[in-house]
């Protein structure tokens, strides 16, 4: 395996079958997906604003906030990961930057889209677009700036939902002969326009499986017959952890004891294993650390 997450992630993408990417916001949810055996991760902006704000993905993280978490999720799970850039944060220079502060935190792909400032959720409505020769000048700006050959760019079109399919498949078409690696056609609404998608455009695809219901959601199976290689998973984590933290905040509201939810929460040990409290363990030896001084259970 290649030291470089970068050519990781490209082996991958060579390889027969759908990348799966669990989406995270955080370096907890990072180690939860390495647990489970995946190969690659994504870094959702929605879910980044959610816990970084506590507020709806409207554009109002910048570039460095976003990076940051990055930075962290690279350094949690130490798999290839796929971050949301947004629209770069401005113009082709902004791009540039961009790309450079996500190289240097780790990130082996990024995804770059077409509205204007400030961006909206993909699955929200009021979007607007930049032109597509806008589009494309960013392009060149992110495929000059990167250092590392490998880093997977991945340009998004949101146009579906402002222009109609065919113009979002001709941006499509256009950005991939600019140079972005793989393809992310957003919020397609049929299965007929998931499968046009690969066969009208010949790059890689990425296939958003967001939680609106915009898309069809589908079964990895299904998504490698349609031609897809990526598919991300962006907030499912997350809204899986709200109705479960609502159940533990409401039965202690109601109870006044938290006494019932033993066995039914992660054990404290599970919780610092998760985190890695046995690689402390052996750094701690391994540097002399008295035995009484060290980071143990009991």
């Amino acid at each position: 395996m290649s030291a470089r997450p970068t050519a990781r992630l490209r082996e991958l993408l060579a390889r027969p079958g759908v990348v799966m990417a669990p989406g995270v916001a955080d370096a907890l949810n990072a180690r939860l997906v390495v647990q489970e055996g995946f190969d690659a991760l994504y870094m959702t902006g929605a879910g980044t604003t959610a816990v970084r704000l506590g507020m709806p993905d409207v554009g109002l993280l910048t570039m460095t906030e976003m990076a940051d978490n990055a930075a962290r999720i690279v350094d949690a799970a130490g798999l290839p990961l796929i971050a949301d850039a947004d629209n770069g944060y401005g113009g082709p220079l902004n791009v540039r930057r961009t790309v450079q502060a996500y190289e240097k935190a780790g990130v082996a792909a990024l995804h770059l889209e077409d509205q204007v400032l400030p961006k909206r959720c993909g699955h929200l409505a009021g979007k607007q677009l930049i032109s597509t020769e806008e589009m494309l000048a960013k392009i060149k700006a992110a495929t000059d700036a990167r250092l590392d050959g490998d880093l997977v760019l991945i340009a998004r079109t949101d146009a579906i939902a402002v222009e109609g399919f065919e113009r979002a498949v001709d941006r499509a078409q256009r950005y991939g002969e600019a140079g972005a690696d793989v393809i992310f056609v957003e919020a397609p609404r049929t299965r007929e326009q998931l499968a046009a998608i690969p066969l009208r455009v010949a790059k890689p695809h990425l296939y958003n499986m967001a939680s609106s219901g915009k898309t069809p959601l589908l079964g990895i199976d299904e998504i490698d017959a349609l031609g897809f290689k990526l598919v991300i998973y962006p907030n499912w984590l997350i809204l899986a952890s709200i109705r479960a933290s609502r159940e533990v905040l409401r039965r202690l509201r109601h109870t006044g004891s938290v006494a019932g939810l033993v066995g039914e929460v992660a054990s404290f040990t599970e919780f610092f294993d998760l985190l890695g409290m046995t690689e402390v363990q052996r750094l701690e030896e391994s540097y002399g650390v008295p035995e009484d001084a060290r980071a143990r259970y009991s």
